[in-house]
């Protein structure tokens, strides 16, 4: 006789769909909690966790969000699972992209998201390229995340200040998970970011005043200033009368020009020679700042 036990087939996980009041974390009875703010995990009842833990889902606790009003997605992890019966509690900015206002309904389900690979964002404020370095910053702001959804806007918070990062691509989907994994990197131009119009100039400049002629008039006796003439009394051949050199004072700093006229203005340009390695610069030339960096996410499971 046989006998079959009660675990001879495997239980088949069971979607979580639940309706839930959305309220921004600034709602949260009690300490204002910072944590909640600056990822990408929600806050969910107690209830929740009863039924997840029935239903058998697949580890680690992965949801999409849905408003049905307006039919915006994302996609976020939990954090924690002490709000009161009914409500959830978001970060401001996934709010934001669900276009939700405070006590709306949402609609709460399980998913199981792949792991990714790739993903690419967008600043958008070029105040993002004054930061040190982006891309450890933005490491240590994703360690914080559960899962990416491209389109998703979301807050980096750095030195006081937040820096919104559209998310412009995922791979392999446009939802993935990003605990534990190996992921590339790349940043787009930042919203109103204008390469630096560079200008050809001319590798060698002519000065515009001669500093000499800047120098008063030489006043009494001056030698050899007068010019040599042939014994016979005829020109040379190879030479005309406005060959003569004229004698010019030797320019000296400090001496002022006591000719000077009212109204009348000079500059002295020095000639700038440009390294040949920035001779041509190509005004059209692609953003490549942080372009194909990549990091490891290391983070514990919920």
């Amino acid at each position: 006789m046989f006998q079959f036990g009660f675990n001879m087939f495997p239980e088949v996980p069971r979607p979580f769909h639940t309706t839930y009041k959305c309220y921004s974390v600034a709602m949260l009875p009690g300490n204002e909690r910072q944590d909640v703010e600056r990822g990408g995990k929600i806050i969910m009842p107690p209830s929740a966790l009863e039924q997840l833990t029935r239903l058998n889902i697949n580890y680690p606790m992965l949801f999409k969000i849905t408003n049905k009003r307006t039919n915006c997605k994302t996609h976020c992890g939990v954090l924690e699972f002490v709000a009161d019966e009914g409500n959830v509690y978001l970060p401001l900015w996934m709010m934001h992209n669900l276009v939700l206002e405070e006590g709306d309904f949402i609609t709460i389900e399980s998913v199981s998201l792949p792991v990714g690979t790739f993903s690419k964002f967008q600043p958008l404020s070029a105040d993002f390229l004054d930061i040190t370095n982006p891309k450890a910053v933005l490491e240590n702001c994703l360690r914080t995340f559960a899962c990416l959804t491209t389109g998703d806007v979301i807050a980096v918070k750095y030195n006081q200040k937040v820096y919104e990062l559209r998310v412009l691509e995922t791979k392999p989907l446009e939802a993935i998970s990003i605990i534990e994994c190996d992921m590339n990197v790349e940043f787009a131009p930042p919203v109103g970011y204008k390469e630096q119009e560079h200008t050809k100039k001319v590798e060698e400049e002519e000065m515009a005043v001669d500093p000499a002629d800047l120098m008063p008039e030489p006043s009494g006796f001056v030698a050899f200033r007068g010019q040599g003439n042939r014994l016979d009394g005829k020109k040379r051949k190879d030479s005309t009368s406005n060959d003569v050199p004229t004698a010019k004072p030797t320019y000296i700093r400090g001496i002022p020009d006591y000719d000077y006229q009212v109204g009348s203005l000079r500059f002295i340009r020095r000639i700038n020679e440009r390294p040949s390695s920035s001779k041509e610069t190509d005004a059209g030339e692609e953003f490549r700042a942080f372009s194909g960096t990549g990091f490891t996410l290391k983070k514990s499971r919920d």
